[in-house]
């Protein structure tokens, strides 16, 4: 009888974390938005309608699977740092790659866009990346910017998180945010940091071309990043508890963004 534990860890040892989508929206749209998938894992004894149709997608685009105990999924997921949660399927793909903020700018100038860009000023929980890239895709926002260092980087746990977001907007890597924004203030942006102590988000013009800045879940948006800012904007709180998550207060700065731009066509 086959050994399920060994061969849940051989499979396990081959696949990066960076390479993983988990769960079936991540697999689905990974497989919808043409990006390359090397392989594909479904659960044995799964024929429901949603599974159904993934395999169905996955024949037709002609890409390789397998059809495992349930032990094996669950053994490449707990090596990459989830918990078990694929839902009957996994998916071997190209690692995330980012994009080019020039590239992005350019097309956007071109179109002549009411850019909207989202920059994360030092997230490190891969969940809270997720969430607000999935919001930033949500809300229609033209790209997510996240630093270098000291900030979690794309990882099968964000792709999770965004519920395959991640496969549509584009995420640009810099080395400077402060320089970043003085870039994007080149190209019209106007420059809005999230703060506690700031203007209520109400009491703003969000309209025209916005980049916001979200900062790190406990610090927040760093001084040096900051002073770059032309806004600073809070969002009421009302109830006894002092702030909001991250992504949380991303989502509601986003749509109040969406909220003003609409109320003024």
């Amino acid at each position: 009888m086959k050994d399920l534990r060994s061969s849940a860890d051989s499979e396990a040892e081959a696949v990066r974390d960076e390479c993983l989508a988990e769960g079936r929206n991540p697999v689905r749209e990974a497989i919808n938005s043409g990006r390359t998938v090397e392989r594909v894992y479904f659960q044995e004894g799964l024929r429901d309608e949603t599974i159904s149709s993934i395999r169905e997608r996955t024949v037709k685009r002609g890409i390789p699977f397998r059809t495992v105990p349930r032990q094996v999924l669950d053994g490449i997921s707990v090596k990459h740092g989830g918990q078990g949660d694929h839902q009957g399927v996994i998916a071997i793909v190209s690692e995330y790659s980012y994009a080019d903020l020039d590239d992005v700018m350019i097309r956007l100038d071109r179109e002549d866009k009411e850019a909207f860009i989202i920059i994360l000023d030092g997230i490190v929980d891969p969940h809270n990346l997720g969430a607000i890239i999935r919001t930033a895709d949500c809300c229609g926002a033209d790209a997510v910017v996240i630093p270098k260092d000291r900030a979690v980087p794309l990882t099968s746990t964000v792709g999770r998180a965004s519920a395959g977001a991640v496969n549509h907007i584009p995420v640009c890597k810099v080395t400077n945010l402060s320089q970043t924004i003085e870039k994007l203030k080149k190209h019209g942006l106007w420059a809005v940091c999230a703060d506690m102590d700031g203007t209520p988000m109400y009491d703003l013009n969000l309209t025209g071309k916005i980049a916001l800045v979200i900062g790190n879940e406990g610090k927040g948006v760093s001084r040096l990043v900051s002073e770059k800012c032309d806004m600073k904007a809070s969002v009421p709180l009302l109830g006894r508890t002092e702030s909001l998550n991250a992504s949380v207060a991303c989502g509601v700065l986003s749509y109040e963004i969406v909220r003003q731009r609409r109320a003024g066509k």
